[in-house]
């Protein structure tokens, strides 16, 4: 009866240390969420706290919101409240001014940011001189551009196209690199103009397009002035394509989108994401966008980086680099700079309802 006694009490105290080496794996891994919580961006910043927040359910870790008020101070306080809880990762942050801040900072801690919307693209660029732990779970601010510019230069090769902007430094930037790239391939638009935004018509810009002959046009511009074109395309029997960037991704202005437009952009994530875990923002009456489903993809990769690191004893940065990570929004998977190996932009087509990809996500 004694040795019975004995042997209870030390099944008793072994399972007491199992459940306590459990409980305190469970607490080293603590996950930060930085956010424009409060101010103009706070509805933002909540989208981000919200696909966080369900990951972290999901995954059963902690996770710690910081409000980084997407400023320069809000970004260096958050960052030093990270390091005070001791997180091991750090994802969201959409500000440039909060995540500058912020980096050297934790770069000091050894602590990794996968940014969920940051685009400056001298974040990784500087990043062998700087040496700051990021990652992107997202575009670059060239990444739209330059994918315009590929998949243009493939698909109307044999097309005799128009080149035309409305004269910001965006248009300009995207007509600009469409054109070099077009030029490298040995190929000359037809037209190359600048127009004039915001007009109720655009008669006479297509007027000059249908004399040139041109059949396909890149406009780098609002999605309502392609819009305008398109209509007044057809009003004139043109038989022009137009094109545009992720500017025509807006809600439907007075114009409707002539049908075959193409568009470059990223994908609407709650189309292409899990449909379980979109079923499970429902059940939270979480509405899966903007934010929301990139801030769950970074909290997964985190934890996955996390438990790689711990099974192959390498640094947490390595852990990340290279590898594939399996997420609701689809397989991630970081360069050696931090970036996406792959950007998300996508060409898609109106098919007078909707734009409807016309590639595999």
């Amino acid at each position: 009866m004694r040795l019975l006694t004995t042997t209870i009490a030390a099944l008793t105290t072994a399972t007491a240390a199992l459940f306590w080496l459990a409980a305190s794996a469970a607490a080293e891994t603590l996950i930060g969420v930085a956010a424009p919580l409060s101010g103009p961006s706070a509805i933002l910043g909540n989208q981000v706290e919200a696909g966080a927040g369900l990951a972290a359910e999901a995954s059963g870790i902690a996770i710690k919101a910081v409000d980084d008020a997407c400023t320069a101070d809000g970004g260096a306080a958050a960052a030093k409240e990270f390091i005070d809880a001791k997180v091991n990762v750090v994802v969201g942050f959409l500000c440039t001014e909060a995540i500058e801040a912020a980096l050297p900072i934790l770069k000091d801690a050894n602590i990794p940011v996968i940014t969920v919307g940051v685009r400056t693209e001298s974040l990784t660029d500087r990043r062998a001189k700087t040496g700051w732990p990021i990652y992107r779970l997202g575009p670059r601010g060239d990444d739209e551009r330059n994918v315009v510019a590929t998949k243009l230069t493939q698909l109307w090769r044999d097309d005799l196209f128009a080149i035309v902007d409305d004269g910001t430094i965006y248009g300009r930037e995207m007509a600009e690199t469409f054109r070099a790239a077009a030029e490298q391939a040995a190929l000359k638009p037809v037209f190359v103009d600048t127009f004039r935004p915001q007009l109720d018509n655009q008669i006479g810009l297509v007027g000059r397009l249908k004399k040139a002959g041109a059949t396909k046009v890149f406009a780098g511009g609002d999605g309502d002035d392609i819009a305008i074109m398109g209509r007044d395309a057809a009003q004139l029997d043109a038989g022009i394509t137009f094109a545009g960037g992720e500017n025509l991704r807006t809600p439907p202005g007075d114009v409707p989108y002539a049908v075959g437009t193409l568009m470059i952009a990223t994908p609407e994530w709650a189309e292409v994401a899990d449909p379980k875990v979109v079923q499970a923002f429902g059940a939270k009456n979480i509405v899966p966008d903007g934010y929301t489903l990139p801030a769950y993809a970074a909290v997964e990769v985190a934890k996955a980086a996390l438990a790689g690191a711990e099974s192959s004893g390498q640094p947490l940065g390595q852990a990340l680099t290279g590898h594939d990570f399996t997420t609701a929004i689809g397989t991630i998977r970081f360069d050696d700079k931090g970036d996406l190996s792959q950007s998300p932009f996508r060409l898609f087509r109106f098919d007078g309802t909707h734009f409807v990809t016309l590639e595999d996500k």
